[in-house]
């Protein structure tokens, strides 16, 4: 057994020295091509063009100075550090700098023997013994070195891989081939929108000179510069050329036509007690008018919370079945998947529709049952997770794939979803989190995009208050009034995104808390009753959640405890109390979502954002856009300005590149320039589309359409 270990240690050991290989350092910044260290552009400048005599240095400048190692020892006051002392001069005009380092290794202290002479760099602070720099940048001087004729970039970089070593790669890739260099697009296009050469704006990103005017070193701080201007047009042109490729791919596929009889869709448009919006009924003739071509269709159907895009969704599936074809329908979470389920379950209760619901949690023999009826053809309607696109779960012929906020899928799935198992079918994805103009415009340009864009009458505001948690007593017994009046409240945990578990044992001890509050309730004025408090997460069993919500939905429960489980799709119209713990550690997404939980009734509805201080300026900004604003678009293109593109789609997690240089606020004119060129490449120039998007994406193009 010893030796077994002994093995497997080894073998561990020499994996984790793979793994830190240059070529894995490089991998984690997106480095796979020498092509792609030419566009590894930097973050930031150094000046090192000239040198600072050390007896100018100065508190509270950056600088770059030279000195002989007069001492260099480790002291341990008041914790283990590296502490060097540089001179120059002679008598009574010697100048002394101090080097501090708090983290070093043996062989920076090696280099810093005493009678070294050393170039440092660094920004200087005042110390006890006069100037000094904490950990700054050193080479050791063995001969005359001479100072660089450009600003030294400073480049995003990795654990493991210095500047130095990254500067050297990066200048390499730039010497070997002029061809990485030369211009992808063509000379009168470039002249025409006034843009830099693609080389000249990579050499002088890369090595600026000197002594630039204040206002090209603003620009070139700011990112405004035109050699960053033709950067970003470049990146937005690949993108745009990804997405219209695909769309054109897509436009060269058959799917099957699904004209449907307009017998479902009739009696399910007579069964519902509500009549169709205008913004519904606009949506719907688009879907409609989709599934009769006989291309797949792409559509991205945006609604804000509550706008009713289930009811549009279920006829598109309504019409694909009329047609013998079968649908699948899937959520990214269980219980709203399962939420899905059973109202359409209770919409087509009575017509000749057979659903089957399929998910990963169920037990083998039901999930066995199920992938038979969906493989068999008997359930015309599949609703689930992602669980209906895993191995072992066969839609033959599947006419319609309806995905209910599709980006919060991992990009995995996403891909999946876009894969070999719907190229022939149509797609609806659905989403409540309103999507920007420009995020549109660049993310999703290869969609066709449908908006419902007004409530069902009867929806009420929902009026919302920011509210201490000093004040908690006074929300608990304000929570106990309303519910005693007749209505029901949701009750929302706190975000912990560190620990699952750690959050699932917040809502056990607020329900514990809250059913002890509330079991006494005759003391508070104007309550007469004990209120019944539920609770519901996500570690509970799919029958334990249904019966849960079952009994908050006919009232069995007034105060319904959750996790963000309860963040979309769920309706209870009596519910009219929405309160959210530590609403501060929430996203405007969430929160915006939460809140649509309630305002579903005729009854003035109310969310309530407990807040704990000290918060983040982040935080207390978006408090400030939940509270100031109730429009959807509008808190998501806020949202979109504070978080950027990569968190508002949720890809930094998933290991999609989005856009590295370009801003979709400052640059939406870009934009606008780069999809109208991109148009112009693929009609009269597509071998210089090839090019660019081989620059530009290489691999990845995939992914920039997951």
């Amino acid at each position: 057994m010893a030796r077994k270990g002994a093995r497997s240690t080894s073998s561990k050991g020499a994996e984790a020295k793979r793994s830190n290989t240059l070529a894995d350092k490089l991998a984690r910044l997106d480095i796979a091509r020498e092509e792609d260290l030419v566009l590894h552009l930097p973050l930031r400048y150094e000046d090192r063009t000239t040198l600072t005599p050390l007896a100018a240095v100065v508190a509270g400048n950056t600088v770059q100075t030279e000195g002989r190692v007069v001492r260099a020892d480790i002291q341990y006051r008041p914790r283990r550090q590296l502490v060097a002392m540089i001179e120059d001069g002679e008598g009574g005009r010697r100048a002394q700098l101090v080097l501090r380092f708090f983290t070093f290794y043996p062989n920076q202290q090696k280099a810093l023997e005493p009678g070294t002479r050393v170039r440092v760099y660094g920004d200087v602070r005042e110390g006890h013994f006069g100037p000094e720099i904490v950990h700054p940048q050193f080479t050791v001087l063995h001969d005359d070195v001479p100072l660089p004729d450009r600003l030294t970039p400073v480049y995003p970089t990795t654990a493991g891989l210095g500047q130095d070593a990254l500067r050297k790669l990066v200048a390499r890739a730039i010497a070997a081939d002029p061809a990485r260099l030369a211009d992808d697009l063509p000379d009168d296009l470039v002249r025409r929108r006034q843009l830099w050469k693609f080389g000249d704006a990579v050499q002088f990103l890369h090595a600026p000179p000197p002594r630039l005017s204040p206002l090209t070193q603003r620009a070139l701080d700011a990112r405004t510069h035109p050699a960053w201007k033709r950067i970003k047009f470049d990146e937005l042109l690949a993108q745009q050329l990804s997405m219209k490729l695909h769309r054109r791919a897509r436009a060269e596929r058959r799917a099957p036509i699904l004209t449907g009889t307009g017998a479902l869709t009739k009696a399910l448009l007579a069964r519902v007690a509500f009549k169709l919006t205008r913004a519904q009924e606009k949506v719907w003739r688009e879907i409609a008018h989709d599934l009769k071509r006989g291309q797949p269709m792409q559509r991205l159907l945006q609604g804000d919370v509550g706008a009713g895009k289930t009811v549009v969704a279920a006829l598109a599936a309504l019409q694909a079945i009329e047609s013998g074809r079968p649908v699948a329908f899937m959520a990214p979470t269980e219980i709203l998947a399962e939420q899905h389920y059973r109202k359409l379950v209770a919409w087509l209760d009575g017509l000749p529709v057979n659903i089957a619901w399929l998910s990963g949690s169920l037990p083998a023999k039901e999930r066995r049952a199920a992938r038979e009826a969906i493989a068999s053809g008997a359930a015309q309607f599949a609703v689930g997770t992602h669980a209906l696109f895993q191995e072992g779960v066969d839609m033959p012929a599947l006419g319609l794939a309806i995905v209910d906020e599709q980006h919060r899928f991992g990009v995995a799935q996403r891909l999946a979803l876009r894969g070999k198992s719907l190229a022939d079918a149509h797609q609806l994805m659905m989403s409540a989190t309103p999507i920007p103009r420009t995020l549109a415009m660049s993310f999703y340009a290869d969609l066709d995009v449908s908006v419902i864009d007004e409530l069902p009458p009867g929806r009420t505001p929902v009026a919302t208050r920011l509210v201490s948690e000093k004040r908690r007593a006074e929300i608990v017994a304000h929570v106990a009034r309303r519910c005693a009046g007749g209505g029901q409240a949701y009750w929302v945990c706190p975000l912990i995104e560190e620990s699952e578990k750690l959050e699932l044992q917040t809502a056990v001890a607020l329900h514990a808390e809250l059913t002890k509050a509330y079991a006494g309730l005759p003391r508070v004025e104007g309550v007469s009753r004990p209120l019944a408090v539920g609770l519901l997460h996500g570690r509970l069993k799919p029958a334990q959640k249904a019966a849960t919500m079952e009994a908050f939905v006919s009232g069995a429960i007034d105060v319904l405890v959750a996790t963000t489980v309860i963040e979309v799709g769920v309706d209870v119209p009596n519910a009219s109390t929405m309160v959210i713990e530590h609403a501060e550690r929430f996203g405007l997404a969430q929160l915006h979502q939460l809140r649509g939980r309630v305002g579903r009734g005729a009854t003035e509805s109310q969310c309530i954002l407990l807040f704990e201080e000290p918060m983040s300026d982040t935080a207390r900004e978006r408090l400030k856009v939940i509270y100031e604003n109730t429009d959807g678009f509008e808190i998501a293109r806020q949202d979109l300005s504070i978080r950027g593109p990569g968190e508002f789609l949720g890809a930094r997690q998933s290991g999609v590149p989005l856009l590295r240089f370009a801003d979709l606020e400052r640059d939406a004119a870009l934009i606008e320039e780069a999809r109208d060129v991109a148009d112009e490449l693929l009609r009269s120039d597509p071998e210089a589309a090839r090019r660019h998007l081989a620059r530009w994406l290489g691999g990845k193009a995939e992914f920039v359409r997951a």
